[in-house]
């Protein structure tokens, strides 16, 4: 066995005999970790509370023989109250928080995923922010980043221009936007097709500065059925409201 150090967002837990949990956290610098944290239920537990999911933690482990390391020092970096402290930014935060778990893979770096989801967290904590956009935004930088970006300049099912047949659908299992004869899926207004361009163009930052626009709501179950379709599964925590 060996020690290792790094920092991991948790992804989500789960109990492990009396006392014990096990933390799936996604690690800087070592993908997708599973570890045990030993005494963790109990009251009396030094740092129980350091490992609940969403918090941003700096980590001492014991690398183990088998597919789980153990914890062996925690210190928190940032538990993001302002999101915990409200039950739609923290219904939105699981979101991010489930499709992560299911994109990372074991011990399998992606600093790329790994800032990705810490800088969402960092814009849903900030007080001033809408969190109306901020998953459906990370759902679609997401996809760009798995390479399965939604095609949104042409028909993805024909290739005609948007001047052509105008784009009126999405449907991801054709590759993103639709026009009027190839039309299946998800109807799609001229503003969100919009707003989804922008999204995946550059504009981000501007984006989430503004006040969310009338569409917001629809681009977000276009974005939810986008990583659902990618996932092949769909999100308990956006479905139920459900905590991981």
């Amino acid at each position: 066995m060996s020690l290792f150090r790094d920092t991991g967002i948790v992804l989500r837990t789960y109990r492990l005999g009396e006392a014990d949990r096990i933390v799936v956290m996604l690690t800087e610098a070592h993908g997708k970790v599973r570890a045990v944290a030993k005494g963790v239920r109990r009251t009396s537990s030094k740092f129980g509370a350091r490992l609940e999911p969403l918090s941003h933690v700096a980590l001492l482990l014991w690398r183990g023989r088998g597919e789980l390391d153990i914890v062996n020092q925690v210190e928190v970096v940032d538990q993001f109250w302002t999101i915990r402290e409200d039950l739609e930014r923290l219904s939105r935060a699981f979101s991010m928080l489930e499709v992560v778990d299911q994109l990372a893979q074991d011990q399998h770096p992606d600093p790329r995923l790994y800032r990705m989801l810490l800088r969402a967290l960092g814009v849903l904590a900030e007080r001033s922010s809408n969190p109306i956009l901020v998953a459906p935004a990370f759902f679609l930088k997401v996809l760009a980043l798995e390479g399965a970006a939604p095609i949104l300049d042409v028909c993805a099912a024909c290739g005609r221009p948007e001047a052509e047949g105008g784009l009126v659908a999405f449907d991801l299992h054709e590759g993103g936007a639709l026009c009027r004869s190839c039309r299946r899926g998800r109807s799609m207004s001229a503003p969100a097709l919009a707003l989804m361009r922008r999204i995946l163009g550059g504009e981000l930052g501007r984006v989430l500065r503004e006040p969310a626009p009338p569409c917001a709501e629809e681009v977000g179950q276009l974005a939810t059925e986008a990583i659902e379709s990618h996932l092949d599964r769909r999100l308990r925590s956006v479905r139920t409201g459900a905590a991981l």
